[in-house]
């Protein structure tokens, strides 16, 4: 009878009690019933709602990174996840520009980034340390030795801010040029593209003037007359379509690229062990070796194309050993070790590491 408030009047007919008791009583029951089986309902909830993660990236959608590697690794995510992880994918940087991604990540404005780490000058300089001349001759040898940089520790204190998920590189960043460049005299006075700091510390010590700009800009910049001509590896050519507007290339390899795919912490820390299971199961150096013979791949299949279309390829395949080009690219990677915060004695020491660790990388 509690149900009924004790200042309720004297006339409460039998019936209108009876109604009452009814609907109290109906209504306990079924607390009753989703009370005992609250736990069990929670969890199945939690295991069948789909965790939707964001992915952004500045890579074409058509292009070989996107479509057999980042695409495939989000379907197989979320087909080992059964459905319970679901990747967004959004190339092109849609999201997020090209030099932001990283902390764009780092901040949860999305949850899944991937950048070159050269993008942002000054953010990654330990990590950059793999870029200088000398260092790899591969893409797939480049992806080995930054993942092993990251997870032996030398390099790993730069990503504390997010959760890494695989760090690879690209094959060696090559001259395209409207005019042959064959010595490092032909250079003098030409804009060239530069991806990073390392890449424009070695362009200008051969008196070039280094440009900073992404990739996606470097098709209407040469159309424009902005540059004179870049450093890309190979199978960015096609990807950028610079086999449109140039047919002079120096195979020499001047330095190396790499990339970051990594996740925002609090999210990667929210999901249940399971699934970051899932996630870690197809990250790190699996991932990494992966994409490093995409690439490579791309590497030979471009260089074979300009080959085929008849354009002028001057090829310098060890320059470190070249009387032109010898000096000045030493010149330029010491310009870039003595800019690290660190002391000079720490700076040669992660050097000789990464060269070490290059070494065991070799293919």
């Amino acid at each position: 009878m509690s149900n009924i408030p004790s200042s309720a009047p004297h006339k409460f007919s039998c019936s209108k009690l009876f109604s009452a008791l009814v609907v109290s009583i109906t209504a306990t029951a079924g607390l009753m019933a989703c009370d005992s089986g609250s736990d069990s309902q929670v969890t199945d909830t939690n295991s069948d709602e789909t965790i939707v993660l964001r992915m952004s990236h500045f890579m074409p959608a058509p292009s070989v990174m996107n479509t057999q590697a980042f695409e495939p690794w989000a379907k197989k995510i979320e087909e080992e996840s059964n459905g319970r992880i679901k990747i967004e994918n959004y190339p092109g940087a849609m999201l997020s520009e090209p030099d932001a991604t990283y902390d764009a990540a780092a901040k949860g404005t999305v949850d899944i980034g991937i950048q070159l780490q050269g993008y942002t000058s000054g953010r990654f300089p330990l990590s950059q340390i793999a870029e200088l001349p000398g260092m790899s001759n591969s893409a797939l040898q480049m992806s080995c030795l930054m993942q092993t940089l990251y997870d032996n520790g030398t390099i790993a204190g730069e990503y504390d801010d997010t959760h890494v998920l695989a760090l690879w590189g690209l094959g060696p960043g090559v001259l395209h040029s409207n005019e042959p460049i064959a010595v490092p005299s032909d250079m003098k006075g030409l804009r060239i593209r530069r991806p990073s700091a390392v890449a424009g510390d070695i362009i200008e010590s051969m008196g070039a003037a280094p440009v900073g700009l992404p990739a996606t800009d470097i098709y209407t910049s040469l159309q424009r007359g902005v540059i004179d001509g870049l450093s890309l590896p190979w199978d960015g050519v096609p990807i950028f379509r610079v086999n449109e507007l140039v047919d002079n290339h120096t195979n020499i390899p001047l330095y190396s690229s790499s990339f970051v795919m990594t996740m925002n912490k609090a999210k990667y820390d929210s999901l249940p062990d399971d699934l970051k299971k899932v996630i870690d199961d197809n990250s790190g150096m699996v991932f990494s070796q992966m994409v490093g013979n995409l690439t490579g791949e791309g590497d030979i299949t471009a260089l074979q194309a300009a080959k085929d279309a008849g354009n002028n390829i001057i090829d310098i395949p060890d320059p470190l050993n070249d009387p032109n080009w010898s000096e000045p690219l030493k010149q330029g990677s010491q310009k870039y070790l003595d800019s690290l915060n660190i002391s000079a004695a720490d700076a040669d020491a992660i050097y000789k590491e990464v060269q070490e660790v290059s070494q065991a990388c070799k293919i």
